[in-house]
């Protein structure tokens, strides 16, 4: 696969942004190391992007929010990429027309990009690939980069650890919705944002902000950032600029406090140790030695012959041998 052209990228290029993400995808090891290659050369035009992580649980409306959001942002003169991660097959060609029926208007934009994360097939996973793809957003140009994420799941966690400001959209009303998502998940978020507050729906979307709220103050208190509750319509376009006025509040604070750049190299930091564990499960599956002895290795920890601590020492010794 050829690798595109690093100025053709920083010079917005839509069309060589998406061959390079192509690469980024890509299962071969050639690829791989050229995507690596592409990646260090465009490193240093990399960092100046906001970077939004949304979630939320099927059917809140997280399509019609980027919709009306990034249309918010493009009045303002800004360049918005969208992210959004994919359970789907790495090729699967339908999830790109996908996402760009469900935004519509948002992708025939000139200044928008908009690109699934395929979640299976390569090293380290959604964190990987969905990492090097906002990389070279920023390169190209994009002031801020979206991920969008499927569900309430593990991909959350990621997506919130790659991310300066991550927002968890929520339904109005929901009763017992938030004893019903993980409280981790809800700890990473930096604001809940009650969308569809809009007709019959709007008493109660402020009723459930006010218990939002309560339940928030109760989960987390931190000193860089006090979690906040937000109402608004994705489909009225109603509330939306509270939300960006508050993601710029937080830009804003965390920078006074260093906390954004402390934030931003802990991220990297952890990066790193989630590709090294990745790379040492990848040795560990292509070692013909380990390969020979994991069976009977195995067949002995199920008879008890053995501890499981024991039997992982010797195959990481074989690997050492190796």
């Amino acid at each position: 696969m050829a690798v595109p052209d690093v100025d053709a990228i920083r010079a917005g290029n839509r069309r060589s942004l998406a061959k390079a993400i192509t690469l980024i995808e890509s299962s071969r090891s050639v690829d791989r190391e050229r995507a690596q290659d592409l990646l260090e050369s465009l490193l240093p035009y990399t960092g100046d992007s906001v970077r939004i992580g949304i979630s939320g649980v099927p059917g809140v409306g997280k399509s019609t929010f980027i919709e009306a959001f990034g249309q918010l942002l493009l009045a303002q003169g800004k360049r918005i990429a969208v992210l959004a991660v994919d359970p789907s097959s790495p090729r699967g060609g339908g999830s790109i027309m996908g996402d760009k029926t469900r935004m519509e208007q948002l992708s025939r934009e000139e200044n928008v990009f908009i690109r699934p994360t395929p979640s299976g097939g390569t090293l380290g996973g959604v964190a990987q690939k969905t990492r090097e793809s906002l990389l070279l957003c920023e390169a190209a140009g994009f002031d801020v980069v979206i991920v969008e994420t499927v569900g309430v799941g593990q991909s959350e966690y990621q997506v919130a650890g790659m991310v300066d400001f991550f927002m968890l959209l929520m339904l109005p009303g929901g009763g017992d919705e938030l004893q019903g998502i993980k409280k981790g998940i809800v700890e990473l978020a930096d604001a809940l944002v009650i969308n569809k507050s809009d007709g019959e729906g709007e008493g109660l979307a402020a009723a459930t902000q006010s218990q939002y709220q309560s339940a928030l103050s109760l989960l987390r208190s931190e000193s860089h950032w006090a979690p906040r509750v937000l109402r608004c319509s994705a489909l009225k376009r109603s509330g939306l600029s509270e939300v960006w006025e508050t993601v710029q509040e937080y830009l804003a604070i965390t920078r006074d406090n260093q906390f954004f750049d402390y934030k931003r190299a802990r991220q990297s930091r952890d990066w790193m140790r989630q590709l090294m564990q990745a790379m040492l499960l990848a040795r560990l599956k292509d070692s013909r030695a380990v390969g020979d002895a994991l069976p009977e290795l195995e067949a002995a920890v199920e008879a008890q012959e053995i501890t499981p601590y024991s039997a992982a020492r010797r195959l990481l010794d074989l690997l050492d041998a190796g």
